[in-house]
């Protein structure tokens, strides 16, 4: 595989055996390209007040540079970035855009924290703050075209509750086998579908083995209804796709296809999901675990370009309040 250096390379011979024409509209398209990635994020219209909804406000001068208005009605002030997750932050705007960088990069907390110039507990509520966000990203799916559907399993996870609580199992080491053998509520079940467009959904759905109420729990109501719905022998997607009214693939069992339909992608999937949680987080919490699920989503398997100005543009311009300090208070399981 070549490296950055005889890829520079290349790059730079097969440029100068362009024409001077074809050199300057292939520089062109590079400045184009920079350009889009570098442009400042399109501020949000103000429709209505965030406290009261009343669409009677005026400007009201400006403070740090950020322009604030009242309401005529409730007479109370706001700014573009209430109910964001960017209101009342007292940090740089470009450190928060340098921490996207770190999220979309896969790095760790600590070389985040490190590059970004915050602690450590800081860089964990900022990373959960921006995935909560990314959940009403996740809300608006929609899969099309060919989908293909499955579970897979993570064991419990308690990491990071130290005070005031009492293990609900014998403790165990991380990474090391659940206690009970098989499909058992020790293991946590993520129910997933994706297409062949990047386009995918994920949910922590229950514990242990699914029930079709789990699977509609998390796929009802996102699968166009045109699709081809493709999945393993599970008999609970047999029922999901009758209540569902889809065309139905079943692959056999001990069948890797069935004609051209098979379940590569979100087998696909489901394992770069397991390296990302495995190896780059080095593990999660079972009740933060619907946060990565997201991550991985939009980080790897997304096929969007320019991920950093979509989600800074995203994250400054929807509503999503998640308070720092209810962030580690959250109930040890998120299964609802």
């Amino acid at each position: 595989m070549p490296n950055h250096t005889n890829e520079l390379e290349i790059i730079k011979q097969l440029f100068n055996n362009l024409t001077e024409t074809d050199k300057k509209a292939f520089l062109k398209t590079i400045k184009d390209k920079e350009k889009s990635i570098t442009k400042t994020p399109i501020q949000k219209e103000i429709k209505e007040c965030p406290h009261c909804k009343s669409n009677q406000f005026v400007k009201n001068g400006k403070k740090d540079n950020k322009q604030r208005f009242m309401c005529k009605d409730c007479k109370k002030t706001f700014t573009l970035t209430n109910n964001t997750i960017l209101f009342s932050t007292k940090t740089d705007i470009k450190v928060w855009k340098k921490f996207i960088h770190c999220m979309i990069e896969k790095y760790s907390l600590r070389k985040t924290a490190e590059i970004c110039k915050i602690s450590l507990p800081t860089a964990f509520a900022w990373r959960h703050k921006i995935l909560d966000a990314l959940q009403n990203i996740q809300n608006e799916v929609e899969l099309n075209g060919v989908v293909e559907a499955d579970e897979t399993y993570f064991p419990l996870s308690f990491k990071g509750h130290h005070k005031n609580f009492k293990l609900p199992r014998l403790s165990k080491h991380r990474d090391t086998q659940a206690l009970k053998r098989g499909l058992s509520k020790e293991q946590a079940c993520v129910t997933s579908g994706v297409n062949l467009n990047g386009k995918s959904i994920a949910k922590v759905s229950d514990l242990g083995k699914p029930k079709i109420k789990d699977l509609i729990k998390v796929l009802s109501n996102k699968v166009s209804r045109d699709s081809i719905f493709v999945t393993d022998s599970f008999r609970a997607y047999l029922k999901l796709a009758n209540n569902m009214e889809l065309s139905h693939i079943r692959i056999p069992k001990k069948k890797h296809k069935l004609g051209s339909f098979n379940i590569q992608t979100i087998n696909s999937y489901h394992s770069h999901l397991k390296d990302m949680i495995k190896h780059k987080i080095k593990g999660v919490a079972t009740k933060y675990l619907d946060n990565y699920l997201v991550y991985h989503n939009f980080v790897n398997f997304a096929k969007e370009s320019y991920k950093e100005v979509i989600l800074f543009e995203y994250i400054q311009n929807n509503e999503c309040v998640s308070l720092s300090l209810e962030i580690s208070k959250r109930k040890c399981l998120s299964i609802t």
